[in-house]
C-alpha cells in the first residue's frame, strides 16, 4: 500500500500550459503530491482569451470560478459564470470556457477519477490559436475546428 503525505504546492511552482488557451497550472497532481483520485488546479484566462474546447471520457470535471466572468459552452449551450458559482461537468460533455469580462478570471477546477494513462484524459475538439501579437501558445483563437485529437 502506498502511503501519501500532505504537500503544500504553491502556484509559482507550476509550469503554465497554454495548448488549450489560457493558463492552465496543475498543481495537486499524481506527480506533485502522489494522488490516486484525481487532479486539481487553476485556470487563469485574461480579457478576451479562451480555453479550447474539448471533453474528458474518463473524467468528471468540477469548476469553481474565484474572480472574472467567464461563459461555458457545454455541448453547444452557453453559459455565464460569475464568482463564488460552481459546475459539474459529467463525462464526455464538450466545453470550452472564454473570459467575457474586463479583468483576468481565475477558475480552480477538480478532475476525477484519473485516466488510464494521462495522453487519454483530454480529447481537444478545436485547435486554439494564440491572438494575433501574443506570445506562442497565450491562446484564444479563431472558429472551432474539430479535430478529434486526443492529449
Amino acid at each position: 500500500m502506498t502511503t501519501h503525505r500532505h504537500r503544500i504546492v504553491d502556484l509559482s511552482e507550476t509550469q503554465p500550459n497554454r495548448r488549450r488557451g489560457g493558463d492552465l497550472r496543475a498543481m495537486l497532481t499524481p506527480t506533485a503530491v502522489g494522488a490516486t483520485s484525481g487532479f486539481m488546479g487553476l485556470a487563469i484566462v485574461q480579457p478576451g482569451d479562451r480555453i479550447g474546447e474539448h471533453y474528458h471520457p474518463y473524467s468528471e470535471e468540477f469548476v469553481y470560478v474565484v474572480s472574472g466572468s467567464l461563459e461555458v459552452d457545454l455541448d453547444d449551450v452557453t453559459y455565464q459564470m460569475r464568482p463564488d458559482q460552481g459546475l459539474l461537468i459529467p463525462l464526455n460533455v464538450r466545453h470550452r470556457f472564454r473570459n467575457v469580462g474586463d479583468t483576468e478570471a481565475r477558475m480552480v477546477f477538480h478532475l476525477g477519477p484519473l485516466a488510464p494513462r494521462p495522453e487519454l484524459g483530454h480529447v481537444d475538439t478545436e485547435q486554439t490559436e494564440p491572438p494575433a501579437g501574443a506570445p506562442h501558445g497565450a491562446g484564444h483563437g479563431s472558429p472551432p475546428e474539430r479535430t478529434g485529437v486526443v492529449s
